[in-house]
């Protein structure tokens, strides 16, 4: 009888005596082992796994735990600057001899299944003990949301909405509001956009004015920075 067998991602066609080199498993020299992939059966009344042939195994002792012929990998990429590499590989096999081929009752033969130390494909882990599953991490304190602004916090924070602001210039003409320092036609016109048209208004300004004012230009900091306050007066008592 033989049998046709799936290890690590390959097949085997083995009988007993066979000696094979697979891919490693988890076990040492001496131990016996057992593989229930089996595909095929051979013998006076071939049977044909659909995928595997259920009850059937092969059993093996295992020899020795050894490593294949070194296999060296050269790569080099003349259009990345002359990048050269070279790398090695022994792949690790598990050496084994085959004492017993089982037609039936493998589920119940209470040897141990061979499993793969690498991938875990190609080798029988429905026959093996479920690994513990590991236990699972405390859920992290979620970060509380930032409270919502209060009306009165906000307001306190964007400053107050200075009470001379216009929805158009006096008399129909602006003052030159470029003659401020940093003050240029673009900043001109947010100006405008928030009814800012003449000197004595933004010298009228306080503090809360100010960081309101800021808020609205996008600009923070930025009237106290150049002094709008001092030159807008000036400006304005000039036009007297």
């Amino acid at each position: 009888m033989f049998a046709v067998l799936k290890t690590g991602g390959k097949q085997y066609r083995v009988q007993a005596g066979d000696v094979l080199r697979v891919e490693r498993i988890a076990a040492q020299a001496g131990e016996k082992v057992q593989f229930n992939e089996i595909l095929m059966l051979g013998g006076d009344s071939p049977v044909i796994g659909t995928p595997t042939v259920d009850g059937a195994g092969v059993q093996a002792e295992v020899i020795d735990q050894v490593k294949a012929d070194k296999v060296i990998h050269y790569v080099k990429r003349r259009r990345k600057h002359s990048s050269q590499r070279t790398k090695g590989h022994r792949q690790k096999l598990t050496l084994v001899r085959v004492t017993d081929i089982l037609a039936s009752g493998a589920d119940a033969s209470g040897v141990q299944a061979a499993i793969g130390t690498g991938s875990v494909s190609g080798f029988a882990i429905e026959a093996a003990a479920p690994a513990a599953q590991p236990a699972k991490k405390a859920a992290a304190p979620k970060a509380e949301a930032p409270k919502a602004v209060a009306p009165a916090e906000a307001a306190e924070s964007e400053g107050t909405k200075p009470a001379n602001l216009l929805t158009e210039a006096r008399g129909g003409k602006p003052d030159d509001l470029k003659k401020i320092s940093g003050v240029g036609p673009k900043l001109e016109g947010l100006l405008h956009e928030n009814g800012v048209f003449h000197f004595d208004q933004i010298a009228a300004w306080g503090p809360s004015e100010i960081a309101y004012m800021d808020d609205k230009l996008s600009f923070k900091g930025r009237i106290e920075r150049d002094g709008w306050i001092d030159q807008a007066k000036q400006f304005a008592s000039e036009q007297e």
